[in-house]
């Protein structure tokens, strides 16, 4: 197991990113450039997962990261979940293809923690939950500090509690996925107010996410006790980046962000578009099945270029994002 000391030249994490934008290339960017880059476990297939590992550990020798989704399961309201798919049907007539199956799964957990010890990257973190304390310290023993992303102090103490090396504290301003436990209608905390509850709290290092986009942003989180910055829509527009071409012009446009259980039936960060005004107010509850429900629509849009039936995550601090090399994002960002 390494310490985050060893792990960073430079006080710069790449966010996982889920869903497409996250690859073995610009995780092997952030960490050759001195940071820690990570790869994203979450809606691949366990062989896709080890393919991805196995194609970084050619790109790069440097430390990296792979990203878990822990399985947490919603307390669903079955009526609410059938009138929102049915709500959807509009968007079938739309792009000409049927709702997914509003299932759950729990994202092949068994057979993504297999790979993360066998595989035994330098960190293996955790988001939407943390395991018990045999889980982690399995993973400690192989070789593997454990990360986990929490969104209160709250969730800080739990995570620390089964025996976590580090916290990755998310804001309210970051893009995608609210990272949290449980699901409430709760006001996030913004980032420094989530910094100064917790720091008191711990001697662990604390990783900031949440509306990073400047090295002033960078070095003021630093100097309010965080070990590091992590990065997410700040690299979404490298060359190394899979996000998608419309993702990518909206992210160059001016659009204001809100959270919206729209896409994907749990609190996400995106750029205002059609769908989610047509669609946000009744959303419910439910992730994964929303998810599963909208992806084959989500996927038609994207592969027609309609940015405004796709999830546009992004940070408050999308506007900030530019468009040049994993590497001197990295490098600019570490330094005022």
């Amino acid at each position: 197991m390494t310490s985050i000391d060893e792990l960073l030249d430079l006080p710069i994490v790449g966010a996982p990113l889920a869903g497409g934008p996250g690859t073995a290339a610009l995780a092997a960017a952030v960490s050759d450039a001195g940071g820690l880059g990570f790869l994203a476990a979450g809606y691949k297939s366990p062989d896709a997962v080890e393919s991805e590992l196995a194609e970084l550990r050619t790109l790069t020798a440097r430390p990296f990261g792979l990203n878990v989704f822990f399985p947490a399961r919603d307390d669903v309201e079955e009526r609410s979940l059938e009138a929102y798919v049915q709500s959807l049907r509009v968007e079938e007539t739309r792009y000409g293809v049927a709702c997914g199956e509003p299932r759950w799964s729990d994202d092949d957990w068994d057979a993504k923690l297999a790979i993360a010890v066998r595989e035994h990257p330098a960190v293996v973190s955790f988001t939407f939950g943390c395991p018990e304390r045999q889980i982690v310290e399995e993973l400690r023993r192989a070789g593997s500090a454990v990360w986990a992303t929490v969104t209160t102090p709250a969730e800080a103490e739990l995570a620390l509690a089964s025996g976590v090396d580090a916290l990755v504290l998310q804001g309210a301003e970051a893009g995608g996925h609210q990272g949290g436990f449980v699901q409430t209608d709760d006001e996030p905390l913004a980032v420094f107010t989530l910094l100064q509850l917790v720091r008191p709290t711990t001697e662990a290092p604390l990783i900031v996410a949440g509306g990073i986009g400047s090295p002033e942003a960078v070095a003021a989180v630093q100097a309010a006790g965080a070990a590091a910055a992590q990065i997410g829509t700040a690299l979404m527009l490298a060359p190394e980046a899979g996000t998608s071409e419309p993702h990518r012009r909206a992210l160059k446009g001016a659009a204001p962000t809100r959270l919206t259980r729209a896409f994907t039936g749990r609190r996400a960060r995106a750029l205002v578009n059609r769908f989610l005004r047509e669609h946000d107010a009744d959303a419910p509850v439910g992730y994964p099945e929303i998810h599963n429900a909208t992806a084959p629509l989500r996927a038609k849009a994207r592969g027609l270029g309609d940015a405004d039936g796709i999830n546009l995550w992004a940070g408050q601090a999308f506007r900030l994002a530019r468009e040049e090399p994993a590497a001197a994002i990295v490098e600019r960002l570490a330094h005022r």
